[in-house]
Formats: C-alpha cells, sequence, structure tokens
C-alpha cells in the first residue's frame, strides 16, 4: 500500500508530465540548440567536459531500468543545487560560519540568546551565518546576523519546521526537499561550524561534520560545541566519548581536537577566527599536502615542527616553499608561503594539532579582509 509521501511523488510527477507536454514548440527547439551549441563546444575547459558528461549522463537513463520516482531523486537534487550554488556563488569571497541547534529551543532560553549573541559577533567580524532556517536555535542566529549576513537552507517537513519569518522571503533562503542536499550546502559553503544543544538532527549534522573531517572527505574547520554557562550537554557528551569511544578504541583521543567546548559566543569566535591565525587553506596536488598560511615559519620552528608531527608524515619532511605550479588556477593566493609534505592519511585529529600548532606561533595579527580556506 502506498504511504502518503510515494502518493505525494506520483502526483508531482503527474505535475512534471503536464509542464514537458506543454512546452511550446520553439521552448524545445531551444532546448535542442542549447544542447548542440554545448555539444560542439570544445572540451578543452574542465566546466565544459563535465557538463557535457552530465548531459551524456541523463541520456543513458533515458534507455535504462531505472524507476521514475529514483529519476525524480535526480531531477529534483540537481535542480536545487543549481539554485544554490547560483546564491552562494554570488557570496564565495566572504566567510561563512554554520550555526546548528535544536528547532524547538524557545525564545526566553539561555541557549537561544547565546545563538542570538554568536549571530551578532560573526556579522561584526566580517562573517555570514548559515542556519537551517527554521526556528529555534536556527532562527536566532539569523536574528543576531541579521538578514543580509544570513543565509537558510531550510528543509521542507510535513511538521515543525517552516522558514523563519527573517529569512523566509530572502533570496538567500533556499528550500530543500531532501536532507542530504541540505547537508551537503551546510558543510561545503561553510568555513566553521557552531553546534547548540539540540536531538537527533543536531547529533546527525555534528557528527556528520565530524566524520567527514576526521575521513578527510572535507578540509579541517574549527567545530565549537556551544552552551550557555552552566549546562552540561556537551560535557556530557564529551564524558560518553571518553569512556564509549576512546576507551574502546573506537577512535583515536587526538580525534577529541576535532571540536572545542564553549560556553559564551566571545569564546565560540575567538576558536573560529583564531584558526585562520596563520593557517589559510589546504590544497591536495598529487601525493603532497599543501598549507597555505599567512605566515611563514621560522627555520628552528620548522624543526621543531619536523619534531613534533613527524607521525604524520609518509615519507620526508615539513619544507616551506612558496606557491606549486597545480595551483595557477588560485591567482589570489599565489604570494602565501606554502608548508609541503607527504601525508600519510592517518588520524586527521593530528593534522587539526598541527594546525593548531602553527596557529599558536607568536605572529603579528591575521588580515581580517582575507577569506582563505573556501572548501574545494
Amino acid at each position: 500500500m502506498p504511504n502518503k509521501h510515494s502518493i505525494s511523488s506520483a502526483s508531482s510527477l503527474k505535475a512534471s508530465r503536464r509542464d514537458i507536454s506543454e512546452a511550446s514548440g520553439n521552448e524545445i527547439d531551444e532546448i535542442v540548440q542549447k544542447v548542440s551549441e554545448l555539444w560542439t563546444a570544445p572540451s578543452g575547459d574542465l566546466r565544459t567536459l563535465l557538463l557535457k558528461e552530465m548531459v551524456s549522463s541523463v541520456l543513458k537513463l533515458h534507455h535504462s531500468d531505472i524507476d521514475a520516482l529514483d529519476i525524480k531523486i535526480l531531477h529534483r537534487a540537481l535542480k536545487e543545487l543549481r539554485y544554490a550554488f547560483r546564491i552562494f556563488g554570488e557570496y564565495r569571497d566572504v566567510r561563512k560560519v554554520s550555526i546548528f541547534g535544536s528547532a524547538r529551543t524557545q525564545s526566553d532560553d539561555p541557549n537561544y540568546h547565546l545563538a542570538f549573541r554568536l549571530g551578532q559577533l560573526l556579522r561584526d567580524n566580517e562573517y555570514m551565518v548559515i542556519t537551517g532556517g527554521g526556528p529555534g536555535i536556527m532562527q536566532a542566529g539569523n536574528e543576531g546576523a541579521g538578514r543580509d549576513h544570513s543565509f537558510g537552507v531550510n528543509i521542507m517537513l510535513p511538521f515543525e519546521q517552516a522558514p523563519n519569518a527573517l529569512i523566509a522571503d530572502d533570496k538567500k533562503s533556499i528550500n530543500l526537499k531532501y536532507f542530504f542536499t541540505r547537508k551537503l550546502l551546510l558543510v561545503k559553503e561553510t568555513h566553521a561550524v557552531a553546534v547548540f544543544p539540540g536531538g537527533f538532527g543536531t547529533f546527525d549534522e555534528a557528527f556528520e561534520v565530524l566524520t567527514l573531517i576526521q575521513t578527510g572527505k572535507t578540509h579541517p574547520m574549527p567545530v565549537v560545541l556551544v552552551e550557555a554557562e552552566g549546562g552540561d550537554y556537551w560535557s556530557g557528551m564529551l564524558d560518553f566519548l571518553r569512556t564509549r569511544f576512546v576507551a574502546r578504541g573506537l577512535i583515536s583521543p587526538a580525534d577529541l581536537a576535532l571540536f572545542t567546548i564553549v560556553h559564551s559566543a566571545e569564546a565560540a569566535v575567538e576558536e573560529i577566527h583564531g584558526f585562520f591565525r596563520n593557517y589559510h587553506s589546504l590544497r591536495i596536488v598529487g601525493d603532497q599536502m599543501v598549507f597555505r598560511l599567512h605566515h611563514q615559519l621560522l627555520e628552528t620552528e620548522l624543526r621543531q615542527l619536523n619534531q613534533e608531527f613527524s607521525d604524520l608524515l609518509k615519507r620526508g619532511v615539513f619544507e616551506q616553499g612558496d606557491a606549486l605550479a597545480e595551483e595557477w588556477d588560485e591567482p589570489e593566493i599565489s604570494h602565501l608561503p606554502r608548508l609541503v609534505f607527504r601525508y600519510n592519511w592517518k588520524q586527521l585529529g593530528r593534522l587539526r594539532q598541527c594546525i593548531n600548532w602553527l596557529n599558536a606561533r607568536d605572529l603579528p595579527a591575521m588580515p581580517t579582509a582575507d577569506p582563505g580556506g573556501v572548501p574545494s
């Protein structure tokens, strides 16, 4: 017996059929022309090549036995991501922080006020805020940052969540059907994550981020677990991780360095901002990991780095230098000094400890205008 979701899917398929059948001859001719122009264009650049491969993949679906509802998932996901990438693309040079937390947190809760204050401080430090676009902690973060500095990546649910009033009719409010496209945007487009107490959804988001960092599927970023003073939500979770995960060898002790627990908005911003004090971003070039830094290390510091973090190396040593030839497509950061090494891809928590070490050097203040660290 079909459930309400399959009924809804079937009705939307009928609507799609109507849209296609009502397309005029001119519209169809225009589509054919655009495909022809793409197909005859030189494939010298990666963007054109990928678009051709995407069209080819779509055409292969026509002669496959894949169910129509499965194709609907592909269709909807592509439409949602295409629109979202266009909106976020307008702000690609601005640092952003994703704020996670319960939709059920009330406005008189200390954590609501804390999320509001965090949004204010992030805005004042030239960050934009990304939330799930709903009520509770998400609304508090958006309100603190203000409409102009806020994104809302809202999930369409049959209950509980609708876009909050601050962001609802803004172009930066993006409504999504699928959780997987929503979580992709919340991580891909951000430079840092702040997590407030919440339920299953909040834990899902928090551990998704930690898993992606721990497995190297996204670049290192600051993850701050935020709670009002006197609370034991995150300390209880930390005790659980130590006694159940670390004690049983399910995660490494160094993996606990992937996040920091704080009890004030000021401490959260300090942790986020401090992550980019010397570290800027990284890139993988062949078998080499390349750290881009704001400041070059002294020779004595480089020797100390090689001593303290030799366990990160597959072979060789940490070496300083200029931008590699393969980084030609990022001319805006070509001036930054590089730290190049062959990483063994073990213990991403240790890699985070290495970044912390680099940021703890006695350095001048970090430039605030440089966005840096945008995940690729």
